[in-house]
This record gives structure tokens, sequence and C-alpha cells, in this order.
């Protein structure tokens, strides 16, 4: 199993680690830094340095409890060799602000709104993509949205992440979003969960920002209709 630095510290930009296994252009380290693509995140990338020579990491993913570093350009490299990682922070900070983005949204349409929510999307390190299930969902009313959310933002909301016990989450109402989420919490011994103070509590693995001021102005790039109950809505930061 990979330790994963990043759920204990998302502003990490270094680290020092030990090949644990290498298949192919794939790296296996014991620990890493590096968040691996998921959820409708994407990955972080950057470099690795084995024996005083840097390959690029170019994409990160999960199977199972092993995270694969994606490397282009591999040195001569085996298990137990030291190595030494570099996030490419612009891109982590840039996906960690619209992934609390996307969170401060949803929760506010969960407590204002109390009809359907976010149902799917798609975060890249220059915009977020959310769709949502709520029939009444106008572009005006996705304006008023954003507006609710940006008033947040300036407020400074405190966002935090901790881990419960699965009885503790089963007994908040609506942790998890998806009826897939539900079911993958019943089987969890431990659920992550992230709250953004005073606004939204939900399941998730990902990394965000530590105050919702770190956000910077939301705003509404499109807006399409695709469907009764179907409404999909793209933001960008300032």
């Amino acid at each position: 199993m990979t330790v994963r630095l990043y759920w204990k510290d998302a502003y990490m930009r270094e680290f020092d680690s030990t090949v644990e296994g290498v298949d192919g252009n794939r790296v296996i380290l014991k620990e890493t830094a590096f968040y691996p693509k998921g959820g409708g995140v994407l990955n972080d990338t950057g470099t690795l340095t084995v024996n005083g020579v840097g390959c690029r990491v170019a994409d990160v993913s999960k199977e199972g409890d092993t995270i694969f570093h994606h490397v282009e350009g591999i040195p001569q490299i085996k298990p137990g060799d030291s190595v030494h990682g570099v996030i490419d922070w612009q891109r982590r900070y840039s996906l960690m602000r619209y992934h609390t983005a996307v969170h401060l949204m949803d929760g506010i349409v969960e407590k204002r709104y109390q009809a359907g929510g976010i149902t799917g999307g798609q975060i890249f390190p220059d915009r977020a993509r959310i769709d949502f299930a709520m029939s009444g969902l106008s572009r005006e009313v996705a304006q008023k949205i954003i507006d609710e959310a940006n008033a947040a933002v300036l407020e400074g909301h405190r966002v935090l992440a901790k881990s419960l016990t699965r009885e503790e989450a089963l007994a908040i109402p609506n942790l998890a979003r998806t009826e897939p989420g539900r079911e993958m919490m019943k089987a969890m011994d431990s659920v992550r969960v992230v709250e953004i103070e005073g606004i939204d509590m939900q399941m998730d693995g990902g990394l965000h920002v530590a105050n919702t001021k770190e956000i910077g102005r939301i705003s509404l790039s499109s807006f399409e209709n695709k469907g009764k109950n179907s409404k999909r809505v793209e933001i960008t930061l300032e």
C-alpha cells in the first residue's frame, strides 16, 4: 500500500521516498505526494529525481491501494533506490481551488434549494464542469448560486478534512451524494470527509484549499440545458 502524503498535507510540494517497484514506465513508491486522477479530478504532474537523474511524471494513477507514477525518460531505477519528488505546484493548487469551489456550490445547492444536486463533472487546472440534476436550474439560477458562493468565499470559511468511523458517517444524512458512494461507504471501516465549516460536509478523497478565501472569485463561463433534469455549468476562477 502506498502511503498517501497528500492526505497528510495537501500543500506539500516536495518529498523524499523509496522505490518499491518498477513496471515498465510505471514507478511505485513507498510513499508519495503525487495525487492520482480520480473522482473527476485530474492527476498531479511533476518530476522524480533518481540517482541524480530527473524524469517527468506525466500521469499518476491508482489500482487499489497502489499508486503508479507514469514517467517519461525513465533512468536506471530499481527497488530500494531513493527518490526526490517535486509536484507541479501551480497545477496542484489550481485543482485544489476548483475542487473546493465545486464543493462550495454543491453545499449551497444542498442547503438552499433542496432539489437535485451535482451528478458529475470534471475538474481541470483552468476550469470546472459541473452537471446538476435540477429541473428548475436556469442560467439565472446558476448565477445566483455562484453569487452566493462568492459571498461565502469572502467570508473565509475553514475547509477541513477528517476521518469518521463507518457508523459515524452513516449517521450523517447525505454525506455521500450518490448511490454508489453510499454503497462504498457501507463497506469502509474509516470514511474520509471534507467539511466547509457552516456550509457543507461530504465524503471525499480529494484535495482542497484550507480556507474559502483561497478560491478567488468564481465566474460562470457557460450554461447548457441538456434535458429536463440535466443542466451543465462551467466555471472559471479569477
